[in-house]
């Protein structure tokens, strides 16, 4: 980071402006190591690796840290040879491709692939993941001139509010603890008249469903799978998945039958989804089931409560509807926020 890009920061404590206090190694004009101090309550926060810590790496997302990590460019465009990442940010957001003079927030940064297309729309981008994923995220998009990489935790971001010209957070809030309570802390950041958009995975109404879900191998597997070891996990994601290839190669060639049976195996259906080589789409597969099978929470939602959600925070221009990753919402702050939840710095 920057030392003039502390102008971005708040103290997560008590929303005190934030200084550089120390250096102790600096890239060019990067702070790589070195500390933050609140000017109001003088704690103190490390920044190691170019990346400002306002958190642990200790917490329930490391199983996102060691995937992002081990896949940290997996789902970049110009690793896969393709434009899937683009078009789902663009499709799930629908903003315009040049935002020359903005200030973008991405609440999940992850490995950074949206990060990146953000930073293509010549916005300035401040990107928050709770994982160690940050370091993943730093090692492909750090050097930009227009992207401060942070970690920190989305009930407790370190920013200032009324901030933000457009937010969006992108396969992530259904992995909190209290999935209400994460998107409902999101507006508040934003400017009157600021944008934001998310997703998160849906539950369907109906007796259908239910059995679906009730009877689902990942569903039921996970009882298990989210407490081992994450490097015992993966390893078994791998080696399944080797063994299985060959059948679920044979099951993809059916859209609907083949789908089915292969969720009931544990396994994306992404044969026909994505065009990409055979062991790219593997390593996506591979990767795909492992995040369904680690996160410590998994928690999708009924459309008709995420749409409720964006009414409570007395949004404009709501647009919630079924979509890329299930569920989608878009909407715009309103210019009076009497009404957007309050949000104390513990929560």
């Amino acid at each position: 980071m920057k030392k003039e890009w502390t102008d971005h920061l708040r103290c997560p404590d008590c929303a005190g402006e934030i200084g550089c206090a120390s250096v102790e190694e600096m890239r060019g004009d990067r702070v790589l190591v070195g500390r933050l101090r609140c000017a109001k309550c003088a704690k103190e926060y490390p920044v190691i690796g170019g990346v400002p810590r306002f958190v642990s790496s200790d917490n329930y997302t490391e199983s996102f840290g060691f995937e992002w990590l081990r896949h940290a460019r997996t789902q970049y465009d110009e690793a896969s040879g393709t434009n899937i990442t683009v078009r789902r940010f663009f499709a799930e957001t629908q903003w315009p491709g040049e935002l020359p003079g903005e200030k973008i927030l991405e609440v999940g940064g992850g490995s950074g692939r949206f990060t990146a297309i953000a930073a293509k729309t010549g916005a300035f981008v401040v990107s928050l993941d709770f994982s160690r994923a940050v370091e993943a995220n730093y090692a492909s998009n750090g050097s930009r001139d227009n992207v401060l990489i942070v970690q920190a935790d989305m009930y407790r971001m370190p920013f200032p509010t009324g901030y933000f010209d457009r937010l969006y957070c992108l396969g992530v809030i259904q992995h909190t603890p209290d999935v209400e309570r994460a998107f409902k802390n999101l507006p508040r950041f934003l400017k009157p008249g600021g944008r934001i958009a998310m997703d998160c995975y849906v539950k369907m109404r109906g007796i259908l469903p239910f059995f679906l879900r009730l009877t689902s191998t990942t569903y039921r597997a996970r009882s298990i799978t989210k407490r081992m070891p994450h490097d015992r996990l993966y390893s078994f994601c791998t080696r399944y998945m080797n063994f299985m290839w060959p059948l679920a190669k044979i099951l993809g060639r059916s859209p609907r039958a083949g789908s089915f049976l292969l969720r009931r195996l544990m396994i994306p259906p992404y044969f026909g989804v994505y065009d990409l080589p055979e062991q790219t789409l593997k390593e996506w597969m591979i990767l795909d089931m492992f995040d369904s099978l680690s996160p410590a929470y998994d928690s999708p939602q009924f459309i008709d409560v995420v749409e409720k959600w964006f009414r409570d925070c007395d949004l404009d221009a709501i647009d919630v509807a079924y979509g890329y990753n299930g569920i989608n919402g878009r909407a715009v702050r309103k210019n009076s926020d009497s009404n957007v939840p309050v949000m104390t710095a513990s929560g």
